[in-house]
């Protein structure tokens, strides 16, 4: 069985080796990743922002909800949907309902 003083040789050989290769695979990916981004048109911009420009255009665009109830001292509307605000929360919301 290895001495506590060989383990830790060991492990400080072993850490030297993993960063060496750490180093080697770095370099071999990020030219992999240039290369890709230069075949396929691929931007910095759409990296960072997580959907491709192609993506983010075909999605539809969500329209907010018309507002149901409000709040007749501040103004405050809510659209029925989601978490209650404070000022309606635990309250008949019929006499806080928009009329049409």
């Amino acid at each position: 069985m290895p001495s506590y003083k060989e383990l830790l040789a060991q492990r400080e050989s072993l850490e030297r080796q993993i960063e060496e290769a750490k180093s080697r695979e770095y370099a071999e990916v990020l030219n992999e990743i240039k290369q890709k981004m230069a075949d396929y048109g691929i931007s910095l911009q759409e990296l960072s922002s997580g959907r491709s420009a192609k993506a983010s255009k075909a999605s539809r665009s969500r329209s907010g909800v018309a507002p149901k109830y409000r709040d007749p001292d501040s103004g405050s509307t809510w659209s029925g949907r989601g978490k209650p605000p404070k000022w309606i929360a635990g309250q008949d919301r019929d006499s806080f309902l928009i009329s049409r």
